[in-house]
């Protein structure tokens, strides 16, 4: 029998595995029979390798195949999700899912925690009092059944390996591997059991992939590999150069979301992306046939409450206030010390760091470095401004959320550094840059 290390070392040295090697090596992942330093030692060669297209195939579905796949045998509806590779400012799930679940699909969920800069919608939704994101297997497939949408985080019964793999990664360097992003985000939606996905990839300063010709690349590769392993999937390649809402922080965020769905107050940017990544699926899932009539449904779904109401619905029944959209100052937690902050000078924003607004709500202690860490769902910053704006002494770039004054100060001069201020107006790029079709990027307008 082939050893473990005969495959990383055929990897290693650049040669392309087998079906039944890339199998083995995952059997051995779920088991056990695989150590941790032979998975770093596969990461790293993988990185330094990458895959042909046959061996990402095959690793996504044999990932797949470690867990349990879901099946949803009698239901009216498609079943459809979205992923997004990460941003800040980017609740765009908890958005989309209740809008699609309104116009008749169903949505099962699975999303992860934030890392680094970058949110994640789990931390946003367990900000929530109550919120319950691991309600075992049996109980999501009948919240997705009973209330059309269920947002949860990865099972153990669900792609088993990747949960091994990621964590391994998460400490060797390997995160941004191409091949290893794909099979760890396709593994979990294929064992979702959907009828089609779309793909939210981002690129700029606060995106993992910071051109657009390399977020065009991943996206056009992502959705390779879904199609051929029969799922359905188009991209969208959206900006990262700003945040993409006014707030950056777990219970901010949800608070804003909250604002989108009742019709209080929806930033433009981020309006865009949920529009364009609803009205897609919606299509994908044989909701719409085209384009006029899928945003016709996004946007009375939004308009009329329906979107709102389904939100609603989905928090009562994974634990939540049942009257969250009503009252959501009443629940959500908030901040000992609430104050802007200005910039030195005046003039006109002209680009944002982003990733230092992100690294910013980390430092606030919103976010983690490491799986394990703990979080404060309170703080964050608000009201960001966007490029293009004004400002002056007196015009904040940002609201800090903080939970002492020490880490207020601190975060008030990272948060600065991520501001440049010019004497004219900056032109920020449009968020949406393209859409991936089947693997064909064509350019939006």
């Amino acid at each position: 029998m082939q050893l473990v290390e005969e495959l990383i070392q055929k990897k290693r040295d650049g040669q392309q595995l087998s079906q039944a090697e890339i199998e083995l090596f995952i059997g051995g992942v779920s088991s056990g029979g695989v150590t941790d330093a032979q998975i770093a030692a596969f990461t790293m060669a993988t990185w330094f390798r990458g895959m042909h297209r046959d061996e990402q195939m095959a690793l996504t579905l044999a990932m797949r195949d470690s867990g349990k796949v879901l099946a949803w045998d009698g239901l009216d509806g498609p079943v459809l999700d979205k992923h997004s590779t990460g941003g800040v400012g980017d609740m765009v799930s908890l958005l989309l899912g209740p809008i699609v679940a309104s116009c008749g699909a169903y949505v099962p969920m699975i999303s992860g925690r934030g890392l680094g800069h970058t949110g994640g919608t789990l931390d946003k939704l367990e900000s929530i009092p109550g919120f319950n994101a691991r309600p075992g297997i049996e109980r999501f497939q009948q919240m997705v059944r009973e209330q059309h949408i269920a947002i949860i985080g990865q099972d153990k019964d669900l792609a088993s390996a990747d949960r091994r793999i990621y964590a391994v990664r998460d400490v060797t360097a390997t995160v941004a591997s191409t091949p290893l992003i794909i099979s760890s985000i396709l593994s979990k939606k294929l064992a979702e059991g959907l009828d089609a996905l779309v793909m939210d990839i981002k690129y700029g300063s606060g995106a993992f992939t910071p051109d657009p010709a390399g977020a065009v690349r991943l996206a056009r590769e992502i959705c390779a590999v879904a199609c051929e392993a029969g799922l359905p999937c188009n991209a969208l390649v959206t900006d990262m150069d700003q945040p993409l809402a006014w707030s950056a922080g777990n219970a901010l965020e949800v608070l804003e979301a909250i604002r989108f769905l009742r019709g209080d107050a929806r930033h433009s940017r981020l309006m865009s992306v949920v529009l364009a990544l609803s009205c897609e699926l919606l299509q994908l899932g044989g909701l719409a046939e085209q384009p006029a009539e899928a945003e016709k449904l996004v946007m009375n779904s939004l308009d009329s409450g329906r979107a709102a109401e389904q939100f609603s619905k989905m928090v009562a029944a994974q634990g939540g206030p049942s009257d969250l959209l009503r009252n959501p100052a009443a629940f959500m937690p908030t901040a000992l010390i609430i104050r802007p902050v200005f910039p030195d000078g005046s003039g006109f924003i002209t680009a944002i760091q982003t990733k230092t607004v992100g690294t910013t709500v980390v430092a606030l202690g919103g976010g983690r470095q490491r799986s394990e860490d703990a979080i404060d769902p309170s703080v964050g910053v608000s009201n960001i401004s966007g490029v293009g704006m004004q400002v002056d002494p007196r015009t904040p770039l940002a609201v800090i959320h903080a939970a002492t004054e020490e880490s207020w100060e601190n975060a008030a001069m990272l948060l600065k550094s991520a501001f440049s201020i010019g004497q004219s107006p900056g032109e920020g790029f449009p968020v949406i840059h393209s859409m991936v079709k089947g693997g064909t990027p064509d350019a939006t307008q």
